[in-house]
């Protein structure tokens, strides 16, 4: 049996959430074993900066974040290639490491 680890990752909660879901379908339909999601930590990205670009006037700043959230999953069987057949959003990132 091989067992693939799964890393999910993106913007959108509900994206990641249905992927995961299209991932765990298959894999029940199949007879694999699927574990998880397991949350990982959720990664922000700030980025602050002055509202005036000359520097004259008050001290304003504008603040821009992005967050990025991660979902780790592993599944084990003897199809692990099934997996490329879900649909995955362009928002959504994947790593697939098989051992």
């Amino acid at each position: 049996m091989t067992k693939a680890k799964i890393t999910l990752s993106g913007e959108s909660q509900k994206d990641l959430e249905g992927v995961v879901t299209q991932i765990k379908e298959l894999t029940t339909t199949l007879g694999m074993k699927f574990s998880g999601p397991v949350r990982l930590p959720r990664k922000k990205l700030e980025i602050s900066c002055r509202k005036t670009p000359c520097g004259d006037g008050s001290d304003t700043y504008e603040h821009w974040e992005k967050r990025i959230s991660k979902r780790l999953v592993v599944v084990e069987g003897d199809e692990i290639k099934q997996i490329l057949r879900v649909k995955v959003p362009s928002n959504v990132f994947i790593k697939i490491f098989i051992s």
